[in-house]
């Protein structure tokens, strides 16, 4: 009854909790000190401590000692993939969803993910590199479109394509950048000069979105809006 809903397989801790409490006659405190054994599962040996306990106590209820052995070490391997049974559907929940936004809203899934970062374990490189492979358009920092945070553009066809956000340029900083938004929303930049005016974007920073190819539509190419960044009149 206790592994019913898993077809004879132990998946979660407080199935391995039950297994206890009914094969071995543990306690219910026993059977969560065996619970926090098998959350230990960085620290090898800890579990084992319960090894003579159980086996004994399921032999003891008649079950065969080739039997409790071997369900002894289902507990043990379990310990290294164990969730709570909330915590595994949650995280059913979460890949299903993501899935789901992954396939269908490739673009708006990886914008919010850039958006996110620092977290998991891909780089905003490999994630704008995936989506580029499953056929995403990313567009690259521009000074007259670019957000602070990633945004959703719309290509010729109508597809939902990403602009880069200023977010995943190391060294600007968030507040000269929402103020530059802001001057942008109320009048456009044309020229170096009046972005330098009007923004808090000092020569550093303005260095920094020339390398990073953000002032092409005003300044052309890369190595002269870096010239552009740097001459106090320009």
């Amino acid at each position: 009854k206790v592994l019913h809903k898993t077809l004879g397989i132990p998946i979660f801790q407080e199935q391995a909790m039950r297994l206890a409490i009914v094969a071995a006659g543990f306690t219910p405190g026993e059977a969560d000190q065996l619970r926090r054994a098998m959350g230990g599962w960085r620290r090898p040996g800890i579990i084992d401590h319960f090894h003579k306990k159980l086996v004994c106590g399921m032999q003891h209820r008649g079950y065969s000692h080739t039997f409790s052995q071997r369900l002894f070490q289902q507990i043990r391997g379990f310990g290294e993939y164990g969730f709570p049974e909330s915590h595994a559907a949650s995280f059913a929940l979460l890949a299903y969803v993501s899935s789901w936004l992954k396939c269908h809203e490739p673009a708006a899934f990886t914008s919010a993910l850039l958006n996110s970062q620092p977290m998991g374990f891909y780089s905003p490189a490999q994630l704008i590199k995936d989506s580029i492979i499953h056929g995403v358009e990313v567009r690259p920092f521009d000074i007259a479109k670019s957000e602070w945070d990633c945004t959703i553009e719309k290509n010729d066809l109508g597809q939902a394509v990403i602009r880069l956000g200023f977010r995943l340029v190391k060294g600007l900083r968030r507040d000269n950048i929402l103020q530059l938004v802001k001057e942008r929303r109320e009048q456009p930049f044309y020229t170096m000069a009046e972005l330098k005016k009007r923004t808090l974007i000092g020569q550093e920073q303005m260095v920094i979105l020339a390398y990073a190819g953000a002032l092409k539509s005003l300044a052309g190419n890369r190595y002269q809006a870096v010239w552009s960044s740097i001459l106090p009149n320009n």
